[in-house]
C-alpha cells in the first residue's frame, strides 16, 4: 500500500517573527491569500546579513507549490553564501503590491492600501540540473505567463552563469490594508480633501524589436498587454 500523504494545512502557523507588532488585525496566514499575493507579482526584496551588516537586494522570484525560487548570478554574494557545503543562508523575503494612496485630513493619518507577504527561512542554492531548469522556466513564466514555452531554453553556458535560490514557504505571513482614511473625529470638519487615489500597474502595447521579421506574429499571451 502506498504511503498516505498528510493534507497540507489551510494556513501557515504564526510565529514570533510573523506576528506584527502593530495592526495585527491586518495580518493573514491562510495559504489562499498568501499564494494570491505572491502569484500576482514577480519582484521581491531579499534581505540577509553580510559581514555583520544587513543587505536587501531586489530580484525576481517565482512560486512553485510551497516553494519560492529566486533568480541571481553565480557571482553574487547571497548565491555564493547559500551554496556549496554551507548549511544555507538565513533570509527574509518580502513582496508588496501598492493598491492606493490614502490621503487623510491630518498628515499623521496618511497611509497606503497594500498587500504584502513576508517569508522567513533558510535559502539554499539549487544544484540539481532538472530542478534548476524547471525553476528558470517558472521564473520566466512568473513575469510573462506562457513565455517559457515560446523562447529558447537556457543552454549549458547560460545555465552555468545563472544561479537560483530555493526558499520553502514555512514561516510566512501576509499583511494588508484596505479602505479609506481613518481621520480623528475632531478633524472631520476640516476643509481638506480626503480619500484614496487608486494605484494600478499598467503595460503599454508591445513594441517589436527592430530586427524582428515581419512574418513573426504577436503571441496570443501578449495581446492582453
Amino acid at each position: 500500500m502506498a504511503p498516505v500523504t498528510p493534507p497540507v494545512p489551510d494556513a501557515y502557523a504564526p510565529t514570533e517573527r510573523t506576528v506584527p507588532t502593530r495592526s495585527r488585525e491586518r495580518a493573514a496566514y491562510d495559504r489562499e491569500t498568501v499564494h494570491s499575493i505572491l502569484d500576482q507579482e514577480y519582484v521581491c526584496h531579499l534581505g540577509f546579513v553580510r559581514d555583520g551588516r544587513p543587505v536587501v537586494l531586489p530580484t525576481l522570484y517565482a512560486r512553485v507549490g510551497e516553494r519560492l525560487y529566486v533568480h541571481g548570478s553565480t557571482g553574487s554574494r547571497p548565491l555564493r553564501m547559500a551554496g556549496g557545503e554551507d548549511p544555507g543562508l538565513p533570509v527574509c523575503l518580502t513582496v508588496t503590491h501598492l493598491d492606493g494612496l490614502v490621503l487623510a485630513r491630518s498628515a499623521f493619518h496618511h497611509s497606503m492600501n497594500y498587500r504584502s507577504v513576508m517569508v522567513h527561512g533558510i535559502a539554499h542554492q539549487v544544484t540539481d540540473p532538472g530542478e534548476k531548469l524547471a525553476a528558470l522556466d517558472a521564473l520566466v513564466d512568473q513575469v510573462v505567463p506562457g513565455r517559457s514555452a515560446d523562447s529558447r531554453p537556457a543552454n549549458a553556458k547560460e545555465a552555468a552563469a545563472t544561479a537560483v535560490l530555493r526558499l520553502d514557504l514555512d514561516e510566512v505571513s501576509a499583511k494588508m490594508r484596505t479602505g479609506g482614511p481613518n481621520d480623528e473625529p475632531e478633524d472631520l470638519e476640516l476643509p481638506y480633501w480626503t480619500g484614496v487615489i487608486p494605484a494600478r500597474r499598467t503595460y503599454g502595447t508591445p513594441v517589436p524589436a527592430d530586427d524582428l521579421a515581419p512574418s513573426v506574429p504577436l503571441p496570443s499571451y501578449l495581446r492582453g498587454y
